[in-house]
């Protein structure tokens, strides 16, 4: 995502887009700019208007307000009622549920759109077989979907998007329908595929991890509105408000206030960390994942008690709750499995502490466990 491209330098750019269902405004004001061989991603909860924003890219939907161009060339302006449908945008798209015909072949699949546009059928042929061969499916020509597991169906899909060579690719959740063990594979796989076709595309989902591995830049949306639009990384290590990190489960928010040189849990008389600040000054805060180092209830530890804990490859995600602070809701790794009901002492590192709204102090912040 490249927000300062121009409209005629961008493969699409959408500019104070709106619409609207009656009175209720569903986006509100988004202004995207991608360059050629980027992929974005769309990333929020249901009802967020991702895929409002997709159908609206795609020419499904006609804008309230505001336009959109692709490859420089304005496809839908509201200010002026153009409006080119979807066969003249130059695109292609794949489906949550792939949209695949089942009394055709794989090879009669991928060669559709090209049949429609009125292609003869030798060079018909030639372009289906080298999509097929793109997404390693070339031997599967003469069989039928159903022949296919998921996955298989899901390359045929992309396959059949890229046959007529569109200048964008849009996907909307095209692994949502894949058990969890086969989506975690093709995820990878299907960025691969991705890259290696050099495909400008934009791919709309709800799954963070799907988003932070396949995409240039991530756009989370929340409300119709895209609360942050930066690159992986930057989300990860500087998410721009409290909702990005909790939608992104980066850690725990909490809210804190300053007293008597002390940074306390809101409400309460435990102190996270010391602060020679202004009294007075109140803040969220994130505490991430890796910023907390369990071990035994000792003095200048926070005491905490495990609500839940699962197992994933690097170790156990354990949640807990502080001790007097039961709505205060924390997530830590664990080299060994703790088991609800457990009690556990929590060192925090104030240095990978996330600070969001009015934090006022002066002095470099102190762990208590070394104050």
């Amino acid at each position: 995502m490249t927000s300062h491209l121009s409209a005629t330098d961008a493969a699409v750019s959408t500019a104070a887009l709106e619409l609207h269902y009656g009175v209720t405004p569903v986006l509100k004001g988004i202004d995207i700019s991608l360059s050629k061989g980027k992929t974005l991603a769309l990333l929020g909860p249901s009802g967020c208007g991702k895929t409002t924003l997709l159908r609206l890219v795609a020419g499904l939907l006609a804008p309230t307000k505001g336009s959109v161009a692709i490859a420089g060339q304005v496809v839908a302006d509201a200010a002026t009622g153009s409006f080119a449908p979807p066969e003249k945008r130059n695109l292609g798209m794949v489906f949550q549920d792939y949209a695949l015909w089942p009394h055709l072949t794989v090879g009669g699949n991928v060669s559709f759109p090209l049949e429609m546009r009125g292609i003869g059928r030798a060079e018909r042929q030639s372009r289906t077989m080298r999509a097929l061969e793109r997404v390693g499916l070339a031997a599967y020509a003469d069989r039928r979907p159903s022949d296919l597991s998921g996955g298989q169906q899901q390359r045929v899909a992309i396959a059949r998007a890229i046959v007529a060579e569109p200048q964008l690719i849009l996907f909307d959740e095209p692994l949502s329908n894949l058990d969890r063990e086969l989506r975690e594979n093709m995820v990878g796989e299907l960025a691969e595929l991705i890259a290696t076709l050099g495909l400008t595309a934009i791919y709309v989902t709800h799954d963070h991890s799907e988003a932070l591995t396949l995409a240039d830049d991530v756009a989370v949306m929340r409300g119709g509105l895209i609360e942050q639009l930066a690159s992986p990384d930057e989300l990860v290590e500087r998410p721009a408000s409290p909702e990005v990190a909790d939608f992104l489960r980066l850690g725990g928010i909490a809210d804190l206030e300053y007293r008597d040189g002390l940074w306390f849990f809101k409400g309460s008389d435990v102190a996270l960390l010391r602060d020679a600040g202004r009294a007075g000054a109140a803040s969220r805060v994130l505490i991430p994942i890796a910023s907390i180092t369990p071990g035994e209830i000792a003095p200048g530890r926070l005491a905490a008690t495990v609500l839940r804990s699962q197992f994933r490859g690097d170790g156990h995600l354990a949640t807990v709750s502080l001790a007097g602070l039961a709505k205060v809701e924390l997530q830590l790794l664990s080299r060994v499995k703790l088991r609800p009901g457990d009690g556990i002492g929590l060192s925090i590192d104030p240095d990978q502490l996330r600070w969001f709204g009015n934090k006022v102090h002066s002095s470099k912040e102190e762990n208590l466990e070394h104050a």
